[in-house]
């Protein structure tokens, strides 16, 4: 079954895809040869299925691993415009950029749009599972998660779990079977909050509080740092924070300081030209050659 969605001009599919880890981490799959993302989806009174995505011309193609109802599909295709940022409207962004030599290609090539997930509350697990480790342990952790908790689909691949599926194990579990160490009570008790009722995380995406507020709500989430919580804040469209980490760091001092080390103030400064769009600029700035 495919189903087509149109998209904007400036969509670029691969600068999407590449944006950032989570193509690579289930239950995302990339096909960097065919060029194809694929995703476990859930969908309404059925199990997950699998989809397929790719852009062939100027629409998206989404092939399903089964035949949907109508209901089904609009459920596939919102998650589809939500994970790739279709509906984000970019064009003070580009406008932003083009004004500054050197990161006009920005504009040209349609980047920007950071994938995510189709929930909050996955993008803010594996935030979670990408703090203060190396990306093979994150992999490790969110494939544990998947493969452990999720639901299985008709095809033997499963979805990312549910707070409630996260909810119903221990502590103990987390440490044991998922090797997250001192994040195993930060995932427990996120996913019982969550099942409770005492936090909706998915009440972030339409949030009208200003930045600094909502910032306060997601800190308020243990194991949540100004990390992680900055780079949540990017899949929820909001750029001002840098989310500087060891590897953003490394390569600024590689791409705009010869190689030498400089505080993070003076890279705040460097990227402050974009203002509300500083975070994604240097996001942008610093992954410009995963593509090239």
């Amino acid at each position: 079954m495919r189903v087509s969605i149109t998209v904007p001009r400036s969509f670029n599919f691969k600068r999407t895809v590449l944006s950032h880890g989570w193509c690579a981490l289930l239950p995302f799959t990339c096909d960097r040869e065919r060029w194809q993302l694929g995703r476990v989806l859930d969908v309404p009174d059925s199990p997950p299925v699998t989809v397929n995505i790719s852009k062939p011309n100027k629409e998206i193609h989404v092939e399903a691993s089964r035949r949907l109802n109508k209901r089904q599909t609009a459920s596939v295709i919102r998650d589809v415009r939500h994970m790739l940022r279709l509906d984000d409207n970019m064009e003070s962004f580009y406008r932003t950029v083009r004004a500054v030599p050197d990161f006009e290609w920005i504009a040209h090539s349609g980047a920007g749009r950071l994938l995510r997930a189709p929930t909050v509350f996955e993008d803010l697990v594996k935030m979670i599972c990408t703090t203060n480790c190396s990306w093979s342990l994150t992999e490790k952790m969110v494939t544990g998660l998947v493969r452990l908790l999720g639901t299985e689909g008709d095809d033997g691949r499963r979805g990312f779990p549910t707070p409630a599926a996260m909810a119903s194990v221990p502590t103990e579990f987390y440490a044991k079977e998922i090797k997250a160490g001192y994040r195993s009570a930060y995932l427990k008790e996120l996913a019982d909050r969550i099942a409770e009722g005492s936090l909706d995380v998915e009440a972030w995406a339409t949030s009208v509080l200003p930045t600094t507020e909502l910032m306060k709500q997601i800190r308020g989430v243990k194991g949540v740092g100004p990390y992680a919580s900055e780079n949540v804040l990017k899949l929820l469209g909001r750029y001002d924070g840098l989310a500087l980490d060891s590897w953003t760091r490394a390569k600024f001092y590689e791409v705009r300081n010869r190689g030498r080390k400089t505080s993070d103030k003076q890279i705040a400064r460097y990227y402050s030209r974009f203002g509300e769009w500083r975070g994604l600029a240097l996001w942008c700035d610093m992954t410009r050659d995963w593509l090239e």
